[in-house]
Order: structure tokens, then C-alpha cells, then sequence
């Protein structure tokens, strides 16, 4: 399976242009013939604009599914749409969806854990449910930028079958050596691949640092983009999952009754 991020600079609170930005990267990576595209958090908002979230925002992720859909149709690519902000039942949240290569959105994922120090939690609604789905026959789940930080969501989602975690976000600059850490850490104790696509560029005072990566099992970096904007592409074998947990059964060797 071969995987495209998309390391985005988007416009604080411009929707529009940002739409129109994401439109074309997405249709520069498709020049790579992958088999997966992966935009960052909150792309069509940036991270995050206090003044008129709400408005600013999606309205039940219905500019994504007609959008983003829309061109997952039309290069029949599967698409995972980064997150937005996104308005629901008069809440909003900071959501994920995942579209397949006919367009239709098959997945949707609300951040569950906010990110208390810039004040996530004040503007935006947790959410209530993990996030599983399949793309060309590859178990697959989605996290949200903060989310990575805690290993026991994502070891929840690999005890119930996950072949490939997309980590997608708006990481400061200052600390992306964290983020290498930690999306490598979860690559190697869940014995899956682990794609991060984050975001590039500066909103207000915030300045975030790329480094948007592909990782295999073993912990091996397969791509890695610097820090401006750019699309990087990896080919990813799954024939090595058996490999490595059969030789190494961390699952099998778990004592959970400890834990």
C-alpha cells in the first residue's frame, strides 16, 4: 500500500482558500499514484481560531463529504481527510472522516482527548468513540494529534486488529522531537505501521514544525518531510506484519490481568 501526506500550510480561519489549497495538493500527489492521501488537523480552519469557530467551521462535515468525496471519486484514491472543525448538534468538534475510492465516506472520528494547555477543550467538544476501518482490505485507525500521547488508545484500537494507525496534527516546531518519539513508540509496541501526517507553517504566535512521516513495525523511518510544506510518498509491505509478531508475540505474551 503506498501512502501520500499531505504536509499542509494552511490559512488561520480561511476556509475557502484553504479548501481550494487542500484540492490541489491533493490532486499534485495524485501525479505518485498512491494508494492512500492523508491531510493534517484542522486544515480547513488552521489550529484554531477562537473569533467565529463556529462559523468558520464545517456543518455536519458536509463541505468534506462533497469535497473531499468528491475527488476520492474522481481519482478513485482513498482519502484520509485529516481533520477539521466541524459543527454538530450545535457542538463543535475537531473531526476526522476517511473516504474510500468511490467517494463515500466510511469512517468519522471526533478527537477524543483536547488539548487542555492552548485551551482546545474551551472552543471544542470531546469525543466518545474509537475509530476502525478497512482500506483495500488493510485494518486501519485514525488518532488526532494530542490523542498520540496517550499509548492506552491507541493499544485499544491494535487489541482489536490494526494493520495501520494514521496520526494526523498540528505539532509546534519546539517540540516535534516528541512527536518522532511518540509515533515511533507506537509503531514498535503495537507492532503496526504508523503514518503522521502534521501541518507546517505558522497560525498567530504558533509556529508548527512538519516532519509529517511514514513508519514501519520495526520502528524503521520510511519517509519524512522537513519542515515546509511538501507531499511525501512510502510504499508499505504489509507481508512483514507476520513476520515481526511472530517472532516477537507481544500480544500474545501480555499479562493483562496485571495491568
Amino acid at each position: 500500500m503506498k501512502v501520500s501526506c499531505l504536509q499542509m500550510n494552511m490559512k488561520l480561519g480561511c476556509p475557502e482558500e484553504n479548501f481550494a489549497h487542500a484540492e490541489q495538493l491533493i490532486c499534485n500527489a495524485m501525479k505518485d499514484n498512491p494508494d492512500v492521501l492523508v491531510l493534517p488537523e484542522t486544515w480547513n480552519t488552521g489550529f484554531f481560531p477562537k473569533e467565529n469557530l463556529a462559523e468558520l467551521s464545517c456543518k455536519d462535515g458536509d463541505e468534506v463529504k462533497s469535497h473531499i468525496g468528491a475527488l476520492a471519486k474522481q481519482y478513485g484514491v482513498n482519502i484520509v481527510a485529516g481533520s477539521v472543525s466541524n459543527v454538530r448538534d450545535g457542538k463543535v468538534f475537531n473531526t476526522a472522516m476517511v473516504f474510500d475510492r468511490d467517494g463515500k465516506c466510511i469512517a468519522e472520528y471526533d478527537k477524543t482527548h483536547l488539548f487542555t494547555p492552548m485551551g482546545e477543550d474551551d472552543y471544542y467538544t470531546c469525543g466518545d468513540h474509537l475509530c476502525r476501518f478497512t482500506l483495500d482490505g488493510v485494518r486501519c485507525g485514525v488518532i488526532i494529534c494530542y490523542d498520540v500521547r496517550f499509548p492506552e488508545l491507541t493499544r485499544s484500537l491494535a487489541l482489536q486488529g490494526l494493520d495501520m494507525l494514521f496520526i494526523v496534527s498540528q505539532w509546534p516546531k519546539e517540540r516535534i522531537f516528541q512527536l518522532r518519539t511518540l509515533t515511533t513508540a507506537r509503531a514498535i509496541e503495537n507492532q503496526m505501521f504508523v503514518v503522521c501526517c502534521d501541518s507546517c507553517g505558522t497560525a498567530g504566535k504558533n509556529v508548527y514544525g512538519g516532519n509529517s512521516s511514514v513508519i514501519d513495525p520495526f520502528g524503521k523511518t520510511l519517509a519524512l518531510a522537513g519542515e515546509n510544506e511538501e507531499i511525501i510518498s512510502a510504499a508499505c509491505d504489509m507481508q512483514i506484519l507476520s513476520g515481526i509478531r511472530g517472532s516477537i508475540p507481544v500480544f500474545r505474551d501480555r499479562r493483562p490481568k496485571l495491568y
